[in-house]
């Protein structure tokens, strides 16, 4: 593995990792009023792009934290919209 792969994992492994205490959050307390709308659809689309960019260049921690991270995002995204059309 070379250097810019280790960092690349290592980037991956916390930026993904810095979601998980907010979908945790959100999935137990199912409280979302906090969040901004637009920034979770904004933000999860951005994520999927870069997981089809991981997935075209065969980059596997973009393809790796990229489909992890879009999972966290989508469950906070639906608990989201959930609460939007209460």
């Amino acid at each position: 593995m070379s250097t810019a792969e280790l960092i690349g994992y290592i980037a991956a492994t916390l930026t993904t990792v810095a979601f998980l205490p907010q979908a945790i959050k959100v999935i137990i307390t199912k409280e979302t009023e906090g969040i901004s709308l637009w920034m979770y659809i904004i933000f999860a689309t951005g994520v999927a792009f870069w997981f089809i960019y991981g997935m075209i260049e065969h980059i596997y921690p973009i393809i790796i934290a990229n489909a992890v991270t879009l999972i966290f995002a989508l469950v906070i995204l639906i608990f989201k919209l959930k609460e939007t059309t209460k």
